[in-house]
């Protein structure tokens, strides 16, 4: 029993101490991590001061906030390509989180980067994402202002809306990282230095963000019949396999062994080839299934309702304050215009919860 309860003593971080759990940690990514991987101990902090976490890095305290937030779990409510779909298979904004967090996770640890930190980036950068898809972010880059954008709505979320107006109080670099993931139709790593995000890992999730969603958006193409396999364009069958995980074991393999991560040069990279088929499937896709008949189709319906709910919410305070509630947010700046705090109500309901409103709103109730 005594040999038995010192061997267990050994192995146990918590003599002298729980801080011992976090120190050994960081004391790890010193020695095991690539020389430019982000560590915990050296983040720039976050806005409020907090004391060092007993058990948890900087990191892994951000990653928990996100999970644990009310944000995160809307995200399983709300359109990736496919309004309402009925099927059990297709993907929303969350199961797409979760697949890009994997494969940044899988990237993260392959070049010796830091996972904890790439995955707080990457379950964090879409929580500001509207209700139905992009086409709901056009509709609020529409009636509400034209920079609207769900990158600076998702670092407004944890800076802000969430628990009630004071925000989850996340890293310098978690917040960097979210706010500088999306490329749009761009380039996957911006031309201007301006706009590249601060740290190796967030660059790994821009890259797992574009080769999440050209796989499960293919794949729920093809199993809405929207296209079919044999439209695919042969190269990206050719270059980079026939099946999703073939596609995506390519996509990461390429990535890991073409990029240089040096102390003095940090470049993350895609083969010629396999960048020239990737472009090619998120030209495809563009073409073939965003602006697809079936896909615009419902986006006009969605403008219809996110824009009447809009301008009804600016004039009707009783059932603004009402919804608010309901959606436990609040705690506004008293100089945080009416279009805002009504943009930012819209922005974080889910699909369901926009059709469901739409419903009370304006339906009319039948007499029993």
């Amino acid at each position: 029993m005594c040999a038995a309860k010192a061997a267990v003593d050994r192995l146990s971080p918590f003599q002298g101490g729980g801080g011992l759990v976090r120190q050994e940690r960081e004391r790890w990514e010193r020695e095991y991590l690539s020389p430019c991987a982000c560590l915990s101990e050296s983040s720039k902090g976050r806005e409020v001061y907090e004391e060092p976490c007993a058990f948890r890095t900087e990191f892994h305290k951000d990653r928990d906030r996100i999970v644990y937030s009310n944000a995160f779990r809307r995200l399983k409510h709300k359109t990736q390509v496919f309004l309402s779909p009925l099927g059990d298979h297709y993907r929303t904004r969350l199961t797409h989180t979760l697949e890009v967090s994997e494969i940044a996770r899988t990237i993260a640890r392959a070049l010796r980067l830091n996972e904890d930190l790439t995955e707080a980036i990457a379950l964090g950068h879409d929580l500001g994402h509207t209700p139905f898809g992009h086409g709901g972010e056009v509709v609020l880059q529409e009636i509400y202002h034209k920079d609207f954008s769900h990158p600076e709505q998702s670092v407004r979320v944890v800076e802000v809306l969430e628990k009630h107006g004071k925000g989850l109080n996340l890293s310098f670099e978690v917040r960097d990282g979210i706010l500088r993931h999306s490329k749009g139709y761009g380039a996957v790593m911006p031309e201007d230095s301006n706009e590249m995000p601060a740290t190796v890992e967030g660059c790994a999730v821009r890259f797992a963000d574009i080769m999440a969603y050209l796989n499960h958006d293919l794949d729920d193409a093809i199993r809405s019949r929207v296209v079919s396999r044999d439209q695919i364009p042969k190269v990206c069958v050719d270059v980079l396999g026939k099946s999703q995980s073939e596609r995506i074991r390519t996509m990461i393999g390429d990535l890991v062994r073409s990029s240089r991560l040096e102390r003095d040069e940090v470049h993350l990279t895609l083969s010629a080839d396999v960048a020239a088929a990737m472009a090619e499937l998120r030209h495809f896709l563009y073409n073939k299934v965003y602006r697809s008949e079936q896909v615009h189709s419902e986006f006009v319906k969605a403008k219809k309702i996110m824009s009447e709910l809009y301008y009804h919410l600016l004039e009707h305070d009783t059932l603004f304050k009402k919804e608010l509630a309901k959606m436990e947010m609040g705690g506004f700046a008293p100089e945080t215009p009416r279009e805002r705090q009504v943009c930012d109500f819209i922005a974080s309901i889910t699909d369901r919860y926009a059709l469901n409103l739409y419903e009370e709103t304006f339906f009319p109730t039948p007499l029993v």
